[in-house]
């Protein structure tokens, strides 16, 4: 005779349901109990024993219903165990086929079926076609092509369409994806059959609903989440497989996850030196996305610089790309032997690289402050034939990284100049602003130039309100570095409501904000004597543009700067005669100044009546010029052009020329040349 509690089991277990069901709804639940982590682990695993239905947890999220069981099932099957094939009859009943399909095992690449019908695809196959894929619907259209795939194929599909679906808004289409019946089908076969699903084809699954954003508390996720914490007990899984299990741990539950303190065990028990490169940067992901936050695993990640710089040479773009990232993340400021490695073999890569990738490696080259010449070569002979048809982004970083390392390269400049004009109204302001800003700051006047500026001033004039104040004051500001002059935009922006809105910005109104405000008004005055709008009053205004950090004009460099002036005194006889580093009332610095009369004698550098003529020396470094050219930065340009409208004659003396001067004799004989080119020099 059966004891009595066995005849009421269906009534426990219909209070069970609603008992924990309410318990997982409560937030207090979530985050006010310190025994909350234990206890969720103990209920996930009630949850799958009781087999709770999913739609008891479905809650929605940031607008989006998060519901992953089916109403009705797919034809998907997985390995490990003869199962029956399904598919949906009249009335969403779920009818068995007569055969039975057996899978091949988690090593194997054979299939073998018996009695029913099957789309049967290789599983490499399956990988290359899953590739071509440009769309969500053409992934479902994929797996609805076939009746038979492995867990670790169902799982690849999933994670493609997380993929397509991410955006920097989020989810493009949530509601297409969560109700679509291949997505459920798919969903539900994951839920069944989780303790026989491959490591792999767990945690990719596991990591492809997580960036869905299904509800962890689904009996989906709870089911996945403790199988994955049986195979994590069991010390079995892969590096990377644990690596992925990781980074779905910090989604669901953060950095203070105890699963993810078990899985950073793991990896560090396994050998670093056999890992893979592959391996070698899924531990880097995982450090990247929380888990080496405030310097978390240093020790760890120290011996993983050192060890991938031997493995740089075996990693292809899309592993070279995400290690730079991640060092980008985890500021690894002292890992440059490890950049330097990985950039010189980027070079080889250029032409691959997809539009993310090269975003991310231009992104760290420009964190570390680093650049190689072989890579630029490579960028310059292989970014021109692209530029049409590469995202915006992608040429925007490509001309910033060129910015931030003065390289000019007149063929990339040329057509991104070019394709500006064509393709500009679908960038956003900052795209815009990236790709103009370079002209101005390398001092490079592109073939098109015409073209390019009306296009500028059209999207100005459409979209002047879209523009955030800093980047449209740093816009207009390199234009007039190589004089275009916006002057019909030049009045919005000295008005009271614009300096307000930079005001309001981070950092405010800063002393290089409020230089950038200077020089645009000086320059408006000096070469536009035709505007006739709003001044600058002078509290926005500055007196030096030397100002120390970020400045608009270069300090001259004091080793150059030594030679010259010696140069200077034995020209002019005595220290006397000139003046150094002189702060001129038009807010520029001179490198040395030089007063005559008006017979056309050197007065001494203290004399201020009777000046009849000034002359500027401009002491020029290799600082003051584009990477590798003759061609001044756009700052300096300027410098000099508004120095001979305000009167002084200004002498350039650049390194290039004066680096060739081998004796005391050549020098004097050069600054002579240079400072009195129409009189004969005296011997002192």
């Amino acid at each position: 005779m059966s004891h009595p509690f066995i005849h009421q089991y269906g009534h426990i277990k219909k209070m069970c349901y609603t008992a924990m069901t309410v318990l997982l709804r409560r937030p207090w639940f979530q985050t006010s109990s310190v025994q909350a982590p234990r206890t969720m682990t103990i209920l996930r695993q009630y949850v799958q024993r009781l087999a709770i239905p999913s739609s008891l947890f479905s809650t929605p999220h940031n607008g989006i219903i998060r519901q992953a069981l089916p109403n009705q099932m797919g034809r998907f099957i997985f390995p490990s165990a003869p199962i029956r094939v399904y598919h949906l009859g009249n009335g969403d009943q779920l009818q068995a086929l007569g055969g039975c399909v057996h899978l091949h095992d988690e090593s194997g690449n054979s299939f073998r079926q018996e009695s029913s019908p099957t789309a049967v695809m290789n599983e490499n196959r399956f990988m290359e076609e899953l590739s071509k894929c440009t769309s969500v619907r053409q992934v479902f259209k994929l797996l609805n092509s076939l009746i038979l795939m492995s867990d670790t194929m169902a799982a690849a599909a999933l994670l493609r369409v997380s993929e397509m679906e991410q955006d920097e808004h989020g989810l493009k289409s949530p509601q297409a994806v969560l109700e679509d019946d291949v997505f459920k089908a798919l969903c539900f076969q994951f839920e069944q059959d989780s303790h026989r699903l491959s490591d792999t084809g767990l945690v990719t699954a596991m990591f492809a609903f997580v960036q869905l954003y299904l509800d962890p508390w689904s009996t989906l996720m709870v089911r996945l989440v403790s199988e994955g914490q049986e195979r994590l007990d069991r010390k079995q899984l892969t590096v990377k497989n644990l690596c992925l299990l990781g980074e779905v741990m910090l989604a669901l539950e953060g950095p203070g996850c105890v699963m993810l303190k078990q899985v950073m065990e793991q990896v560090q028990q396994h050998n670093m030196k056999a890992w893979t490169p592959e391996e070698m940067v899924a531990v880097y992901n995982l450090l990247q996305s929380g888990a080496g936050e405030g310097g978390q695993y240093q020790e760890l990640l120290n011996r993983m610089n050192d060890h991938a710089v031997s493995m740089a040479s075996r990693l292809d773009p899309k592993l070279i790309s995400q290690l730079l990232f991640a060092l980008v993340v985890l500021d690894q400021t002292q890992a440059i032997p490890l950049v330097i490695s990985l950039c010189k073999h980027s070079v080889r890569h250029v032409p691959y690289f997809s539009d993310d990738e090269l975003v991310r490696v231009l992104t760290a080259l420009m964190h570390f402050g680093h650049s190689d010449k072989y890579f630029s070569e490579a960028l310059e002979t292989h970014v021109p034939k692209k530029v049409f048809t590469m995202h915006p982004e992608a040429v925007s970083k490509v001309m910033q990284y060129c910015s931030q390392r003065l390289i000019l390269s007149v063929p990339i400049f040329d057509t991104v100049a070019e394709s500006f004009v064509y393709n500009a109204d679908r960038f956003t302001t900052s795209q815009i602003a990236r790709q103009i800003m370079p002209f101005g700051k390398l001092n490079y006047v592109s073939p098109n130039s015409g073209p390019l500026f009306r296009k500028l001033e059209s999207i100005l004039r459409n979209r002047f309100s879209q523009f955030q104040p800093r980047t449209l004051l740093n816009l207009l500001h390199a234009c007039i570095l190589i004089e275009r002059f916006p002057v019909n935009f030049v009045a919005k922006v000295f008005s009271p409501y614009f300096l307000q809105q930079l005001e309001a910005q981070r950092n405010g109104l800063d002393k290089f904000v409020l230089a950038q405000l200077t020089q645009l008004f000086m320059t408006v005055t000096l070469e536009c004597p035709f505007y006739e709008g709003p001044r600058i009053l002078p509290k926005y205004q500055v007196k030096s543009f030397l100002i120390p950090g970020r400045s608009l004009e270069s300090p001259v460099d004091s080793h150059l700067y030594s030679k010259v002036k010696a140069g200077l005194t034995d020209l002019l006889g005595a220290r006397i005669y000139f003046a150094s580093r002189v702060l001129t009332p038009y807010c520029y610095t001179l490198d040395a100044e030089i007063k005559l009369d008006e017979e056309g004698y050197v007065l001494p550098a203290t004399h201020y009546d009777e000046v009849y003529r000034r002359v500027a020396l401009c002491i020029d470094d290799q600082k003051r010029f584009c990477t590798n050219t003759q061609t001044l930065l756009g700052i300096e340009a300027i410098k000099q052009r508004h120095l001979r409208l305000l009167g002084y004659e200004v002498v350039q003396i650049p390194f290039y020329e004066f680096e060739k001067l081998q004796h005391k004799k050549d020098v004097v004989d050069y600054l002579h040349g240079k400072i009195f080119p129409h009189s004969f020099r005296l011997s002192w």
